[in-house]
């Protein structure tokens, strides 16, 4: 049975613990609001921007003068998996969730005889990745010490991607990330970006009438890296919401708990104290009555 000391040095720990917790779940909920906002801000641009380049290519499918980043290689045997993560830890099962969405996508290329490659965005998403996957990991680009996501980390993951699909390294490219719901919810998504997949509305191309000035394969030139650059763009917001929101909510069941724990504790060193107590009276009593 612990000592008393023991007890009080317990109690202690976890109140020291406590108001870390308490203290990141502050710092997480200030800057919740505003990766909200950046990331519910980013959502319209990057799916017009999807709808309009969903329209162009209506117009030139089938074409061979359209971008290779738009019709792609034409085969499917090497998949690039572009996990995005966070940077650090100590936010519930956010990491873990994108993780385990890739690596299920993954188990089922490799279980139809494809070639999976990964280019990992954040430092979480490698260190789990890397106990199966360590010699798939093309890359790894860390944005450590970057405060406030811009839209130039963005344009530099897609220059990477650009670049490794330029040389051949894969066919099809899909990229990972947490969308973000709620504090309490945060859902993992995959979205192919090479070649694009664009839904029923912006694909048909029924719905308006464009006249395009340039051309429409001249614009597509100029969109086709855009896009990606603003697909990635979203999907790091996304995932920088989703990250204060996972990280406030499992800070704030870690203040629970260390509050229980202490609750318990002190209910433990009272009866303790109470019970030496007790039996010393008990000693005084009986050597006086001896006497």
């Amino acid at each position: 049975m612990a000592s008393l000391k023991d007890m009080r040095v317990r109690i202690a720990s976890t109140k020291a613990t406590q108001k870390i917790t308490k203290a990141m779940q502050m710092v997480a909920a200030s800057k919740l609001r505003r990766a909200q906002v950046a990331a519910e801000a980013a959502r319209p641009y990057a799916e017009r921007m999807d709808t309009v380049l969903g329209n162009i290519a209506a117009s030139v499918a089938g074409l061979d003068s359209a971008p290779a980043l738009l019709r792609g290689s034409g085969n499917d045997k090497v998949h690039l998996l572009v996990v995005c993560t966070a940077e650090r830890g100590l936010c519930g099962a956010f990491n873990s969730s994108i993780v385990r969405l890739a690596r299920e996508r993954a188990n089922q290329l490799a279980g139809e005889g494809k070639t999976v490659k990964f280019l990992c965005v954040g430092r979480k998403g490698f260190e789990q990745l890397r106990r199966m996957y360590e010699k798939q990991i093309v890359e790894v680009i860390e944005l450590r010490g970057v405060r406030n996501i811009g839209f130039a980390q963005a344009q530099m993951v897609a220059d990477k991607i650009t670049a490794l699909f330029d040389a051949g390294a894969f066919d099809v490219a899909t990229l990972f990330f947490s969308r973000f719901k709620s504090v309490i919810s945060q859902i993992p998504t995959a979205q192919q970006i090479i070649p694009p997949v664009f839904d029923g509305r912006a694909a048909d191309g029924a719905a308006a009438s464009y006249e395009y000035e340039p051309e429409e394969v001249d614009s597509l030139d100029e969109l086709r890296s855009r896009n990606i650059a603003v697909q990635v763009f979203r999907a790091l917001l996304e995932n920088a919401a989703s990250e204060q929101g996972a990280r406030m909510s499992a800070m704030d069941n870690a203040t629970r708990n260390a509050g229980d724990m202490i609750d318990r504790l002190t209910m433990k060193y009272n009866r303790s104290r109470q019970a030496m107590i007790t039996k010393e009276l008990i000693e005084i009593i009986s050597g006086a009555e001896a006497l």
